[in-house]
């Protein structure tokens, strides 16, 4: 993608992680005035000195005095309203961002994650979203200050001395030149791809750890180490090389200040030694870059990391954007109406032509897919792997967008909200998640006001009264993604959570893919029997052969159109 489609892309990030409100507008206000502060404080300080070196009566130091004091009392306590108020702002619009982003990631997953591993995906929604904080504190923030005492600098030398507020100027130009075109640059391809090798290294970091038992096995795990020490070396150089540019940035400011200063001794020099300018007011004049240009230096730095907050942007743009992208189905911006969630009976599901076609694909992978499901009927759908049997399973649950007529007892899926479709359709994933809770818990979030009698009952139904039992009952821990238990028992833990939520419809996608063949009979047999005994209507997904005892009628697929049904 071009500069111009990234930018573009990171846009709506960016403006959503700048903060509102009073706040952050004394937050900026402050950090203004305490830099023009500085500024004047430097300033009012050399003309102090210099006109007490001429031993005036004591009145005419005495309103410099303590214009002195005032600075500097004012430079601290507005530096303090400047860092207090602008973080808090901050830190309440990141909540905003971080809100903003899981809405965003709720629109987009599963399907819409594309290719995103784990570990990439956590470091844009962790670490890229807390950079966004950054953008109103080291960007916004110092180039609003920068930009007003630079104005004010200029203005009130060029009162004492045109030709000293011309060179003032020539060296703002030079410094914004040298410090920040320059630079932008250099960090802006490092930037990116620093945040993309931060990426990359906590996916296989996750990866390693999800898989340490394999790697040990197969005596990989030493060369697995070494890859990842290899990488984290690598974006370890690339923070050190964007240190090292920022270094360079702040000593190329303080060279073009320290020449500005020498500028101004040399085109005043001659007028104060005519007595056409005053010595304490050229002393002003100079004094001012000394304190502008430690202003001034934070406009480079603040330039590097808004290319480091925008590769940030454009991380999290990528992953979850502002809108979803054609083919998935957008979340509304309200919840589902409560009536619509309940189901009080049976349902009958009817496809006709439905056709569905990932994001950026040149042709449909599910096309031209026609069935009907009825009540208490189970269908088992089959065919090879990359047949289009899981996008269709996607489609049924809304997932992703289709084209053609999909629809639940008449009413077009399209016409309900997305959590409607899903309280009539539920789907048992190919590896249902486990959460590291009790067992408990892994089954309230399908009915909440489930008593522990009713738990017990349904995990009876799926078979697994005495794994219950033998594990100490339902405050048994299950362990982190479910490593506690077996592949077949998450799938009846999952069927257990179904049946609890009584959907009326469930789709078992590859129900006994991680499991021994003669396990997996066992297992997909036992939850057809319960959910058949429970009314429900049935769709098995699997590129194996199913027990046609088990089934009513079959589908098969292959190259996302039905060719046996």
């Amino acid at each position: 993608m071009s500069a111009a489609g990234r930018e573009a892309r990171s846009t709506s990030v960016l403006w959503l992680a700048v903060p509102r409100g009073a706040g952050w507008a004394k937050a900026v206000a402050a950090g203004a005035l305490s830099a023009v502060c500085a500024v004047a404080l430097l300033a009012a300080s050399g003309y102090l000195i210099t006109r007490a070196a001429e031993h005036p009566p004591i009145l005419y130091l005495t309103l410099v005095m303590v214009g002195v004091r005032a600075f500097a009392l004012g430079r601290a306590a507005l530096r303090y309203v400047d860092r207090l108020a602008g973080h808090d702002a901050s830190f309440r619009q990141l909540a905003v961002v971080r809100t903003e982003m899981y809405r965003r990631l709720s629109s987009v997953a599963p399907t819409g994650l594309g290719a995103t591993g784990r570990g990439d995906l956590l470091t844009r929604l962790v670490t890229d979203t807390d950079r966004l904080q950054d953008l109103p504190i080291r960007v916004v923030g110092p180039l609003v200050s920068a930009a007003t005492v630079a104005v004010l600098s200029v203005v009130a030398v060029a009162i004492v001395s045109v030709p000293a507020a011309l060179v003032l100027l020539l060296a703002l130009v030079v410094a914004g030149l040298v410090g920040t075109i320059a630079t932008r640059a250099i960090a802006e391809q490092s930037d990116r791809a620093t945040a993309a090798a931060r990426g990359h290294l906590a996916d296989l970091v996750l990866d390693t750890v999800r898989t340490l038992d394999v790697f040990a096995a197969y005596g990989t795990l030493d060369e697995r180490l070494a890859h990842l020490a290899r990488l984290d070396a690598d974006v370890t150089r690339a923070v050190r090389r964007r240190g090292s540019v920022e270094s360079l940035v702040g000593a190329l400011v303080g060279l073009v200040g320290g020449a500005a200063v020498i500028g101004i001794l040399a085109v005043g020099a001659p007028s104060v030694v005519s007595g056409a300018l005053d010595g304490p007011l050229w002393a002003l004049a100079v004094f001012v870059p000394l304190a502008l240009f430690d202003v001034v230096g934070a406009v480079p730095l603040a330039v590097l990391t808004s290319r480091r907050v925008r590769a940030a942007a454009e991380r999290i743009e990528t992953v979850v954007p502002a809108e979803a992208p054609a083919g998935i189905v957008a979340e509304p911006d309200g919840p589902a109406d409560p009536e619509s969630l309940v189901v009080d009976g049976p349902v009958t599901i009817a496809v006709r032509d439905l056709s569905v076609r990932w994001p950026g694909a040149d042709r449909p992978a599910v096309d031209g897919v026609s069935f009907e499901l009825l009540p208490g009927e189970v269908v088992v759908l089959e065919g090879p792997s990359g047949a289009g049997k899981s996008t269709l399973v996607d489609a049924l649950v809304r997932f992703v967008d289709h084209d053609g007529t999909y629809t639940i007892d008449g009413v077009s899926a399209k016409d309900l909200h997305p959590d409607a479709v899903r309280a009539r359709v539920g789907l048992i994933e190919q590896d249902p998640f486990v959460f590291d809770q009790s067992v408990r818990q892994n089954l309230l979030f399908a009915r909440e006001s489930a008593t522990d009698d009713d738990l017990v009952a349904v995990l009876e139904r799926v078979g697994l009264g005495d794994w219950l039992a033998r594990r100490g009952g339902l405050d048994a821990s299950v362990g982190e993604r479910g490593v506690l238990v077996s592949g077949g028992q998450a799938h009846r833990l999952a069927l257990a959570r179904a049946l609890l939520h009584a959907f009326p419809v469930l789709v078992l996608d590859e129900p006994t893919a991680d499991i021994d063949p003669d396990l997996g009979d066992t297992v997909l047999r036992d939850l057809v029997t319960t959910a058949r005994a429970a009314g429900r209507s049935v769709v098995i997904v699997s590129h194996v052969p199913v027990a046609r005892d088990l089934v009513d009628r079959s589908l098969r697929m292959r190259d996302g159109r039905l060719v046996d049904a």
